[in-house]
């Protein structure tokens, strides 16, 4: 059974407080690994911008493999009836290893450095993140309690990187270099999530397994339960429509230092603000977008969100040089649509968890939160290697401004986005599973005995 049982009740402050702190150390470094990563070695430290998109594209796939690995291991083998914990504690250690190492590197990099500590990195990455987002999507079983978890866990994972966008905008006004900034936050991560992990090991409790296997029972081989997802539509149309939102959010975030440098012609001054307004944007919006989805569902709101951000990329390329009052505009509409794009769809697909519960008879949220995974860093994988090679393919230099060259950084930056969510929006437009279906799909789960 869930942890809370009575569909009608509210999961403890205390045991909501200590799951979602956890997120704002998992957030703490995405600024540092997913925007500054690309120019700080691609540029600074010299490796080229078409070999660092190359080797961050080889170690995000190699990140993409891991996600189902993890996600049925974490399903399948825990240690003293926990699934969950045991993974997540392990998973720390290694992750905060690697985060030291990609954030402060040495004087001398070279691409195997970069490469190995990457992997290090994912690999500690996946074994906290997929069991952690497969064990708020078994916190609660209710409806909008679903939401409300995972729009504390976004909102606070959204304050850790502007956490991180404000340390690293007050350490350029002290003068200090993006290196040296960078490490901070890997430090600040790794002192933060020593004291609110064990918090999170020790309050938070775990369900028991519905489909514990009973003596002698083989457990189901995970190409079975593999097949059994690629039968179940509504979670194929959500995947879906999740990957190519993050293939659309992933293209402007691989490009955006280099945008405002660039196209809008932001110095390091102004860069880490832009990056701080985003995000305090997407923070304010979530509770205007948990409020909506109560009136008028979670997948509908979702959608008018990815068309503000849209409506928001139009503006992009009517900018002139130096419009930095309009940009903020486009940070902020598109920050509060991110706000959506984190808090909605992990509620969705707890959704759909229950829904291939009564028709395949199967528990599967950590494989089912591991391929939601794969495909957010596979989007962001293809973006981060598809955006950096096809601005030099198409002539673009850091060393000019010619405008044909500027162009193609606009069309790429906020064009093509564009052409995506358009697409994500048609996937998830009519979603099946509203607030009247769960329910009922609750009702018929409830009401079986636990084998």
């Amino acid at each position: 059974m869930p942890v809370t049982d009575q569909a009608n009740s509210r999961l403890k402050t205390s045991v909501l407080a200590a799951y979602v702190l956890p997120a704002l150390v998992i957030a703490l470094p995405t600024i540092p690994v997913y925007i500054h990563l690309p120019t700080l070695y691609g540029v600074q430290l010299g490796l080229g911008l078409a070999t660092t998109g190359i080797i961050l594209l080889i170690a995000r796939l190699f990140d993409t493999v891991t996600d189902p690995l993890i996600g049925a291991l974490c399903d399948r083998f825990g240690f003293l009836g926990s699934y969950r914990k045991p993974w997540i504690a392990v998973g720390a250690v290694i992750a905060g290893i690697g985060l030291y190492k990609v954030l402060t590197p040495t004087d001398v990099i070279s691409e195997s450095y970069l490469l190995i500590w990457l992997l290090v990195l994912y690999a500690g990455w996946t074994m906290v993140s997929v069991p952690y987002l497969a064990w708020g999507a078994e916190l609660h079983s209710d409806y909008h309690q679903r939401t409300r978890i995972t729009a504390w866990r976004e909102g606070v994972a959204l304050t850790g990187i502007v956490g991180a966008g404000a340390l690293t905008a007050a350490t350029a006004q002290m003068g200090w270099t993006e290196l040296r900034s960078i490490g901070a936050i890997a430090w600040l991560a790794i002192l933060v999530g020593v004291a609110v992990f064990p918090l999170l090991l020790g309050v938070v409790p775990e369900r028991q397994k519905r489909d514990d296997l009973q003596p002698g029972q083989k457990p189901r081989a995970v190409g079975t339960l593999l097949r059994s997802l690629f039968k179940n539509r509504p979670f194929l149309r959500l995947l879906s429509g999740w990957f190519l939102n993050g293939l659309a959010n992933g293209i402007p975030a691989a490009l955006f230092l280099i945008y405002l440098e660039h196209g809008l012609g932001a110095g390091p001054e102004e860069r880490p603000l832009f990056i701080l307004v985003y995000f305090v944007a997407g923070i304010v919006a979530i509770p205007v977008w948990l409020r909506m989805s109560k009136s008028y569902g979670k997948s509908r709101v979702w959608c008018y969100a990815m068309a503000c951000a849209c409506a928001a990329f139009l503006m992009v390329p009517f900018l002139p040089e130096g419009s930095f009052a309009l940009f903020a505009v486009v940070c902020i509409v598109t920050g509060a649509a991110l706000g959506a794009d984190l808090a909605l769809p992990p509620a969705i697909q707890a959704d759909v968890i229950d829904y291939h519960q009564m028709k395949f008879g199967q528990e599967s949220a950590g494989l089912q939160f591991a391929l939601w995974g794969m495909s957010t860093k596979l989007a962001l994988a293809l973006s981060v290697g598809l955006a950096l090679p096809a601005l030099e393919f198409f002539g673009f230099d850091l060393a000019t401004t010619q405008d044909t060259k500027t162009t193609a950084l606009i069309v790429i930056y906020a064009i093509v986005p564009i052409v995506i969510k358009v697409v994500a929006i048609a996937i998830i437009w009519r979603f099946p599973i509203t607030q009247n279906r769960q329910a009922a799909i609750r009702r018929r789960l409830d009401a079986r005995t636990p084998t």
